[in-house]
């Protein structure tokens, strides 16, 4: 004989499993539901940053060309101006080298010596106003107290007289500035 009381007793734990079952079911299934909402949620936001990455990344990218570009014209325009510029310089020139040409006919042609002597005073003059166009100066150095950022040493001979005590004596060969830098230094005599 079978015992319908245990029977009815284990049922009755089988429905509440069975239930219990179907709410802890039903609970995963909100929960799924709810990992699926924010799974789209998350793939929505990456779709997003994805193409923010992808924009910046373009853009980047455009940039670095921009500036590689802009690299290369400004050194081509800095070789072109070098080179220009020194094409002037010496187009420039053109018409003292004329002007020598010149004065070394007249001097095998002449015997006046002062005649030759005003030619080639006036292609001197000629010269150093070209140069003064260019920004190029002579220092002055007779008299002037030694600087060594203008004059080189190469002689201390005694001074004539105490005031002329680290002074310029004599100028062996005159310096030159450009737009007031030295560009080459004046080789002085300096009394002690």
């Amino acid at each position: 004989m079978v015992d319908h009381s245990e029977e009815k007793e284990l049922s009755g734990q089988e429905g509440c499993l069975r239930s219990e079952d179907a709410t802890n079911l039903q609970d995963e299934q909100d929960v799924a539901a709810e990992d699926f909402g924010q799974s789209d949620n998350v793939a929505d936001e990456l779709g997003v940053l994805q193409k923010k990455y992808d924009e910046l990344n373009d853009s980047h990218l455009r940039l670095m060309a921009e500036f590689d570009n802009y690299r290369k014209r400004t050194l081509r325009e800095k070789a072109d101006l070098i080179k220009s510029g020194g094409e002037s310089a010496l187009r420039n020139l053109l018409p003292v080298i004329d002007d020598f040409e010149r004065a070394l006919q007249n001097i095998r042609a002449s015997d006046d010596i002062a005649v030759v002597a005003e030619g080639v005073d006036l292609i001197y003059n000629k010269f150093m106003g070209y140069l003064s166009q260019q920004g190029v100066k002579p220092i002055d150095a007779d008299g002037k107290p030694f600087d060594v950022e203008m004059f080189e040493a190469i002689a201390i001979v005694p001074a004539p007289d105490e005031e002329m005590k680290g002074k310029v004596l004599d100028c062996v060969q005159r310096g030159y500035t450009l737009y007031d830098k030295v560009i080459r230094h004046g080789k002085v005599v300096v009394g002690e």
